[in-house]
């Protein structure tokens, strides 16, 4: 195998693989290391906004996506103990059709990456990243498969696109940090023959967490949440012997009537699956050389649903700087230190003017949810003026695309769609 490349990608979710597809469709030579297995499960609200539809087709998946998601989501509800307030989601203007839709993790992390693969990126799979050496312009990075075969690779771009629980490896002291009662641990299952109307995206809200509810494809009712460590111990000092997942479960059912009215016959498929802690906050301004995309540059509380629009859009974003500024070849790649020294501020300041704003939204409804006194002046609040609530799609994000129509059209790959 070829151990020189132009763009070294770790992590082939939705950042991962946008962005190998966007480099390689410009003439570069990438490399994208993903150390799982696809198809795979994730703990993810599998929601894609509608306004990253035009992204998706001249990635050249929209006819796979629009085959595959399932029905558009028009309505919005909040659930709290025995109530819910519905509201209409706001359309979209910008894209059409002109509502989100939701695709499991499992499928749409393959159709990109399948898609990475016809246009020529080197897919090592599964691979893990073992270290990191070197700067901009002269890195190193050593991986191993899941046979032990160890693999140094070469680049003059690294890119940092792993989710949100994996960690680079020359950090030595991530990973040693104390539990604390305030962690919010996600969890997520898929439930077939449940009684969620298509089209409708509930948000729950209770006390020491919050989740939601969508249908996705094939019909399939995904449910995921996260809860609070200090509450989750708590839940299961009361119910020992019982999965953590289970108990989770049982929770939502009696402080949610909503989710126990929707899973009243509902069958669980697989298990519940879980992960974290969480770590919401803004991370692409690191000063190590390292670009970073999706939940490596920044990550959302998922309560407003906008970690599959930050993962393709900041993809798509730090393309646009590495590719845009190349006059005529874009195959030509910034080699040297300085450059990409410059590259990193205009890209970190871009993304920081898009996405900061979400983050501190999500931040604020999430911690409004979790307490108690806070979830119950959001529920007299969209009782009151139900047009409240869909608001939050427009604040968060979800209406307009951080890509403008241009930038859209000039990095498009040149190539077959599937």
């Amino acid at each position: 195998m070829e151990n020189q490349f132009d763009a070294i990608i770790i992590g082939a979710g939705p950042a991962g693989s946008s962005a190998a597809i966007l480099l390689a469709g410009a003439g570069w030579c990438v490399a994208l290391v993903e150390k799982q297995t696809f198809p795979r499960r994730k703990v993810c609200g599998e929601c894609v906004a509608a306004s990253n539809f035009p992204l998706l087709r001249a990635l050249g998946i929209g006819p796979a996506f629009e085959g595959n998601a399932g029905t558009e989501l028009r309505t919005v509800a909040f659930m709290k103990g025995a109530d819910t307030v519905i509201a209409q989601l706001p359309p979209t203007k910008e894209a059409h059709p002109e509502w989100g839709r939701a695709l499991g993790r499992e499928t749409l992390d393959t159709i990109l990456l399948e898609r990475a693969r016809s246009i020529g990126v080197t897919i090592l799979q599964p691979w893990s990243l073992q270290s990191i050496e070197g700067a901009p312009g002269a890195w190193r990075c050593v991986v191993k498969s899941s046979t032990l075969q160890s693999q140094a690779l070469f680049s003059s771009i690294l890119i940092d696109a792993h989710g949100s629980w994996e960690k680079l490896p020359f950090d030595p002291l991530e990973g040693r940090r104390p539990h604390l009662g305030g962690d919010l641990l996600a969890f997520k299952a898929n439930f077939l023959d449940a009684r969620l109307d298509e089209g409708v995206l509930p948000l729950l809200a209770f006390a020491g967490g919050y989740g939601g509810m969508v249908v996705a494809d094939r019909g399939i009712t995904t449910l995921a949440c996260c809860v609070r460590r200090d509450r989750l111990e708590l839940l299961r000092r009361n119910s020992r012997g019982i999965s953590a997942g289970t108990t989770v479960e049982a929770m939502l059912k009696q402080e949610c009537a909503g989710v126990g009215q929707v899973l009243a016959n509902a069958v669980i498929m697989d298990s519940w699956i879980a992960a974290g802690p969480l770590n919401p906050g803004i991370r692409v301004h690191a000063d190590d050389g390292i670009f970073r995309i999706g939940n490596a540059a920044g990550e959302a509380h998922p309560i407003i649903g906008e970690g599959m629009s930050m993962a393709l859009q900041s993809a798509w974003l730090l393309s646009a700087e590495l590719l845009g500024r190349r006059g005529s070849d874009r195959r030509q790649v910034i080699s040297d230190q300085l450059s990409q020294g410059a590259a990193h501020r205009r890209y970190a300041a871009t993304w920081y003017r898009r996405f900061a704003p979400r983050i501190r939204l999500a931040s604020a409804f999430a911690h409004a949810c979790m307490d108690r006194r806070g979830a119950n002046v959001l529920l007299a609040l969209f009782k009151c003026w139900p047009g409240f609530l869909p608001l939050g799609a427009t604040w968060g994000g979800k209406t307009r695309c951080a890509i403008n129509d241009a930038s859209i059209i000039s990095l498009a790959p040149a190539a077959r769609t599937v």
